[in-house]
């Protein structure tokens, strides 16, 4: 596929994708809010500034990219950040991320990938740097910003075996966007390698950003004083699950026969609008559910905790006595581990991890993290660290460890934007 196929593909698309915004907005009302920069279309432009756009399209990215912000703020002083998202939990999470900064921080939708809103976005916010996290290679977007000679990088970059054969798929495409990026910040040598293969021309190794995400103090009160209602139970923690993966657990926990003595299972959906789903299906098993949204200072005494609410990931971590990350039981790709290691917690993890493929195994090696292949291989897991108080210690310091040797991407991303673009 060439570029403008892939436009004039893009263009026949575009009132499915605004149709599918507004059907969305039903459950979320955020995808129906700022509507107008998803097209282009923006207010007066403001006073010029140095500007670094850094693109994080959801809640993940946005919270990966808190040490990069912060970074570039202090390396850059005169300088503002624009954060652009293209989910409304992701700009909820940058808004509360970043609220600190005041004007230095500013966020938008990133406009659909055609050339004549790309245009407009890049003429109405004249960023200095296009900065995309991970995986995030936008076409026309790539294309806007060497036409107007505005460099790009792709930093925390990872690209997974099935990823790079996706993206073999698309040939000429994929290739003239990888030509023309700038500069990539990789997190291991096998993405850097794999980048390379699509034609990038500047590749470096830096490493994962997320080993450098530091716990807010206030989430770390938070978990404590969610610890203190639960009353001394173990606790196992499901964390950012996905569809159908909440219904293996649940099925898994009814059929143990033995649990240690009060034990809790908190669950904490990766979508918002699927939070009263699982809320059914936990009842329909006969489970007492309680939501966080409605808990008070009392203990809690039901069977699931539902994680309802957004931004108090690291809370529930805290809260936990070990962790599952979802995404890793069907074929997802898993979730991100790292924050439940920083936090020094025994984790467990599925079989499908190949969006985290080499921290996953890293975490596996180093003892902090055990692989289940199905859902009663997690919860027999689970209940054997909830009944071994030794085990669960071995495996959070080795977690701790794990997460404290893979730290310093950060400045080793933003020496390498320096390097290219001072």
């Amino acid at each position: 596929m060439n570029r403008p196929l892939y436009s004039f593909l893009w263009w026949l698309a575009l009132p499915l994708v605004l149709a599918r915004l507004w059907w969305r907005g039903r459950k979320e009302p955020g995808y129906r809010a700022h509507w107008r920069e998803r097209l282009g279309l923006y207010g007066p432009s403001v006073a010029p500034r140095r500007t670094f756009m850094v693109h994080a399209v959801s809640v993940g990215e946005t919270r990966a990219a808190e040490p990069l912000v912060e970074a570039l703020l202090a390396a850059w002083p005169d300088s503002r950040v624009l954060l652009t998202h293209m989910t409304p939990t992701g700009r909820a999470t940058g808004r509360a991320l970043f609220a600190q900064h005041g004007e230095r921080v500013i966020q938008s939708y990133l406009p659909y990938d055609t050339g004549f809103m790309v245009r407009r976005f890049l003429r109405h916010y004249t960023p200095r740097i296009c900065i995309l996290m991970e995986t995030e290679v936008w076409p026309n977007l790539i294309a806007g910003c060497a036409q107007q000679a505005v460099p790009v990088a792709l930093v925390n970059a990872r690209l997974s075996e099935r990823s790079l054969r996706r993206g073999q798929r698309f040939g000429g495409l994929m290739r003239e966007a990888a030509r023309a990026i700038t500069v990539v910040a990789a997190q291991t040598a096998l993405d850097a390698a794999r980048i390379r293969s699509l034609g990038a021309p500047k590749v470096a190794v830096t490493g994962s950003i997320k080993f450098d995400v530091v716990p807010p103090q206030a989430a770390l009160d938070t978990g404590a004083s969610l610890r203190a209602r639960f009353m001394g139970r173990p606790v196992l923690l499901c964390a950012s699950t996905r569809e159908g993966e909440e219904v293996l657990i649940l099925d898994a926990y009814t059929r143990l026969r033995e649990r240690p003595a009060g034990m809790l299972l908190a669950i904490v959906p990766r979508h918002p609008q699927r939070f009263d789903e699982v809320e059914q299906l936990v009842r329909a098993r006969g489970l007492s559910v309680q939501r966080r949204s409605v808990m008070n200072d009392d203990p809690v005494d039901a069977d699931v905790l539902l994680g309802d609410s957004m931004g108090e990931m690291f809370a529930y971590y805290a809260a936990c006595d070990c962790a599952f990350i979802g995404g890793s039981l069907l074929p997802l790709g898993g979730q991100n581990l790292i924050e439940a290691c920083a936090l020094g917690k025994p984790v467990l993890v599925g079989e499908h991890t190949f969006n985290f493929l080499d921290a996953t195994a890293e975490a596996v090696a180093a003892g902090a993290a055990l692989r289940a292949p199905n859902a009663d291989s997690l919860l027999a897991q689970a209940v054997r660290l909830l009944c071994d108080a030794n085990e669960r210690a071995q495996m959070g310091t080795n977690a701790e460890k794990f997460a404290s040797l893979h730290r310093g991407a950060t400045l080793r991303t933003v020496e390498l934007l320096q390097q290219e673009f001072e």
